[in-house]
């Protein structure tokens, strides 16, 4: 049913939820899991143009350290699941579901952030985007606390 799962990470820990759901699930069918970080052009192009290669640099090391957390993750199992890491630049939500189209991907996991008020637990922006846009079934987790 799952041969591949791409989970997007940020390298938050409403994240950290998605990854264990995501490399359950892939243990469970025998799944690839394609994990996923997204540089944001926009956060380098809103800034002073001085400040761009810092900026990427930056987000090129978020990037990887968020990479290197479900790595980790994986490695910590008792029986590892097939790995793959990706990083894309753009806006998250295309790049995210372009991705999931690219590998002919069967499932996406991604972490939501909940917010106060009367629509409280809403999706975050990104994560709305990509429900809303997948080709394939999401699997949207919250973080507990």
């Amino acid at each position: 049913m799952f041969e591949t799962v791409v989970v997007a990470t940020d390298g938050s820990e409403s994240v950290a939820r998605a990854v264990d759901c995501a490399l359950d699930l892939s243990a469970k069918f025998d799944a690839t899991v394609h994990a996923l970080y997204v540089i944001n052009e926009g956060q380098v192009e809103s800034l002073p143009e001085r400040l761009h290669s810092d900026v990427r640099q930056a987000l090129d090391e978020q990037g990887q350290e968020a990479l290197d957390a479900v790595l980790e993750a994986n490695e910590s199992r008792e029986n590892p699941v097939d790995l793959e890491t990706a990083v894309r630049v753009g806006r998250p939500a295309k790049q995210i579901v372009g991705y999931v189209r690219d590998i002919d991907a069967d499932a996406v996991a991604m972490g939501t952030r909940g917010r106060s008020g009367q629509h409280s637990f809403l999706l975050g922006s990104v994560a709305e985007r990509v429900v809303r846009t997948s080709p394939e079934p999401v699997l949207t987790v919250r973080q507990l606390d």
